[in-house]
């Protein structure tokens, strides 16, 4: 039987129907190969990050079983994107899309390569993924960083809209 390792994944959308994207990818995540989905967050409103001046972001946060090592999940939620529409190519960076899946969490690995970062590089200072990852990981760590509750306790959580 292969290992399995539990993975946390971003969801965000902000084009389009955003909450019904985010909805349906959380959903296909449990289609990935040798992948379970276990949870998914609520749905939560957010001013965007970086680039402000666009439509509010639909964010939430799922945890998922697999089998895949963590380059190939990376990558099955890059194709998950562009099923979904997204173009990396042509976007500007933080700007709208209709789908944005990033790895916040795999295990308890810290990876850093070319491409691929986990812990995500921003976690620690997005309240976006902090807050929906601990309503469905309250005991949640952030590899080489600590509890997800001490980062989140810090920032600025006003603008963080449960739908």
């Amino acid at each position: 039987m292969t290992a399995t390792v539990v993975a946390a994944i971003g969801l965000g959308a902000n084009l389009g129907d955003a909450a019904l994207t985010v909805q349906q990818a959380a959903q296909s995540l449990g289609l990935l190969p040798q992948t379970q989905l276990l949870r998914c967050s609520r749905l939560y409103r957010t001013p965007a990050w970086g680039m402000q001046a666009q439509p509010d972001f639909i964010n939430a946060v799922a945890l998922i079983d697999t089998g895949l090592d963590a380059r190939a999940l990376l990558d099955s939620l890059l194709a998950t994107e562009r099923e979904f529409g997204r173009d990396r190519s042509v976007e500007q960076r933080w700007g709208p899309r209709t789908l944005d899946l990033d790895l916040l969490l795999y295990g308890d690995a810290m990876i850093d390569e070319p491409g691929l970062q986990v812990p995500h590089p921003h976690l620690s200072q997005r309240a976006f993924a902090l807050v929906p990852l601990l309503e469905i990981a309250p005991e949640a760590a952030i590899p080489g960083y600590g509890a997800a509750r001490n980062a989140v306790s810090g920032l600025d959580l006003s603008n963080i809209q449960p739908l």
